[in-house]
């Protein structure tokens, strides 16, 4: 059975750091795309990053390019995101996600992870 678990939101001040982790089970970690996504009440889940399989290349929705870093971990079987400058408007439930393609769509994911919610807020 496939679990995939995030962990490390909270609530920041803007201009605040969070690093989410995502540690998978049940699957071969190195075999997937890993992607985050986020998502707002009344909105459509979103893309926000992208991992290739050994970490060599990464995607970001363009406007957060600058502030977000995505890695992985192979051998702990964990993605994490690192976020940097957090504004208001980044405040949303964060999702992992297992892709087999750099599509972002969230009809091409595998598995989902259960979330996690970062609230950017003073």
């Amino acid at each position: 059975q496939v679990q995939m678990m995030e962990s490390g939101g909270g609530l920041v001040q803007p201009g605040g750091s969070l690093r989410l982790s995502c540690t998978a089970s049940g699957l071969t970690f190195v075999d997937h795309i890993m992607a985050w996504f986020r998502q707002t009440p009344g909105k459509e889940r979103e893309w926000v990053s992208s991992i290739s399989w050994y970490g060599d290349s990464t995607y970001y929705k363009e406007s957060l390019k600058d502030r977000f870093s995505i890695s992985r971990d192979n051998a702990k079987n964990t993605l994490y995101l690192q976020m940097n400058s957090l504004k208001p408007e980044d405040t949303a439930m964060y999702y992992c996600a297992a892709m087999s393609d750099f599509s972002g769509r969230p009809g091409s994911v595998d598995y989902w992870g259960k979330g996690t919610l970062v609230t950017i807020s003073s």
